[in-house]
């Protein structure tokens, strides 16, 4: 099972495959160090492979591992303190393990980006080595970040240390989720709901899934108010708290837009990523990069929806899981991967899905608007300029909330059915990632990235 809150989680920018994912492995390969180990470490080195060696910097790779390193939690981490504590340890290059042990470590040395190695499992790999006073190796691991967040050690499942709980719904494909609805008379948020409350109480789901809300609304609020530089040195400028002004100013004028709403779910998509770019507070959804699909579309859905609840919201959330879970499982949430097609291409998806399941939508239409938002994501490549999330991701999730609004529409003019399936065009996502370049595929040595200056 892959849970509300695995697809959802709350973190910090840039990236949830190579910040999110990498902190989390640094933090659980030191909190494994036994008694012995602990008494006898003196070193600590990082190793970065494949697009985490490519597009490292850019992503705060670094930053991510060494506030791991030290104990830190995307989920709990102050995006206000990461400079902060990042720059002492470099400065002392002396880090302090949870556990209370002091070592010397130096970023700048201990933190290796590897251009050569091939990964043999996963382009995003990284290997951690803890040493003793005679630099013999006390422990080695290696761990994969396979895009969401979602990380393990290399040779072992993304689920191999979890139990899995007996379903009352169970499903392993878009059939079989149609199926379950139709034979159980349930709709697809309430066959996640189900499952979900395995784990957890209803009441807890519920609240939970208002603390995404609640952190996806603020983020837009946040990357409304703020103005400034991203960084990262490509000198791009935030865009949503002017563009906000200019369409305020139109309307406050009855001049007309070119599409209110379109505009507007622009707008909040932009303001999302442009916090993530900052390295601020989002909700990763499936993925960092693509953090501003989700969040622009139920803003479109609370503001610009007529009959819109707090329930259709929490709807739109348990609808678009069960699409992502169908990704997560049957293809790639990791650009690294398959390219963007796997992670705006994915956030259109589940948008488009939760959206529809909002809007009344029945089971058959909520899968069909998830197979048109990711039918026209297909071959998407990943090619951010100088490594950063900002050039072209910043707008292509722009393009992504709006894809969702006109999958929903399309599907909600039809009855349900059509002829390319959710579970086809999974596979072609998958079949295509494939046979995409490497370098399409976050690693910035193809495409934008290489035919526009990062000065």
């Amino acid at each position: 099972m892959i849970s509300v809150f695995d697809v959802f989680k709350v973190g910090i920018g840039p990236s949830s495959s190579h910040t999110t994912g990498p902190m989390k492995a640094a933090s659980a390969f030191v909190a494994a160090l036994d008694d012995r180990e602990r008494a006898q470490i003196r070193g600590l080195r990082v190793f970065l492979l494949g697009s985490l060696a490519w597009t490292g910097k850019g992503h705060a790779t670094d930053k991510a591992i060494t506030l791991g390193l030290s104990g830190q939690s995307p989920e709990t981490l102050d995006p206000d303190k990461v400079d902060e504590i990042v720059k002492k340890i470099a400065e002392t290059r002396r880090l302090v393990l949870p556990t209370g042990e002091g070592l010397a470590f130096d970023p700048a040395r201990d933190i290796v980006f590897d251009f050569d190695t091939v990964p043999s499992s996963h382009p995003n790999t990284m290997r951690f080595v803890a040493v003793d006073g005679e630099d013999k190796v006390l422990r080695q691991e290696v761990w994969v970040s396979v895009g969401g967040g979602f990380i393990h050690r290399e040779g072992e499942g993304a689920s191999a240390a979890a139990s899995v709980p007996t379903l009352p719904f169970p499903f392993s494909s878009a059939a079989d989720l149609t199926a379950v609805s139709r034979q159980s008379g349930l709709s697809i948020a309430d066959i996640v709901l189900a499952n979900e409350c395995v784990q957890r109480s209803k009441d807890d789901v519920v609240a939970r899934l208002d603390y995404i809300l609640t952190v996806m609304f603020d983020c837009i609020e946040r990357g409304l108010r703020t103005e400034g530089e991203l960084p990262g040195g490509l000198k791009v400028k935030r865009r949503a708290r002017g563009l906000q002004a200019r369409f305020e100013a139109a309307r406050s004028k009855n001049a007309q837009l070119s599409v209110e709403a379109m505009d507007f779910a622009s707008l909040f998509a932009i303001a999302v990523n442009e916090e993530n770019a900052a390295g601020g507070r989002v909700v990763t959804a499936p993925t960092n990069g693509a953090a501003g699909v989700i969040p622009a579309v139920l803003r479109y859905y609370l503001d610009y929806c007529s009959g819109s609840s707090h329930q259709g919201l929490r709807t739109f959330l348990l609808t678009a899981t069960a699409i992502g879970s169908l990704f997560k499982m049957n293809g790639s949430i990791s650009g690294a991967e398959v390219g963007c097609q796997g992670e705006v291409g994915v956030a259109c998806s589940m948008a488009a899905a939760g959206l529809t399941a909002a809007l009344g939508g029945s089971s058959e239409q909520i899968e069909n608007a998830a197979e048109i938002g990711m039918e026209h994501h297909l071959g998407m490549t990943c090619d951010p300029v100088g490594g950063l999330v900002q050039i072209p991701c910043i707008e292509r999730n722009a393009f992504g909330a709006i894809k969702a609004i006109n999958a929903t529409s399309l599907a909600l003019s039809g009855d349900g059915s059509h002829h390319v399936s959710l579970d086809q065009v999974i596979k072609t996502m998958m079949e295509t990632g494939a046979d995409m370049q490497a370098k399409y595929k976050e690693t910035s040595r193809g495409g934008l990235a290489v035919n526009v200056p990062n000065c």
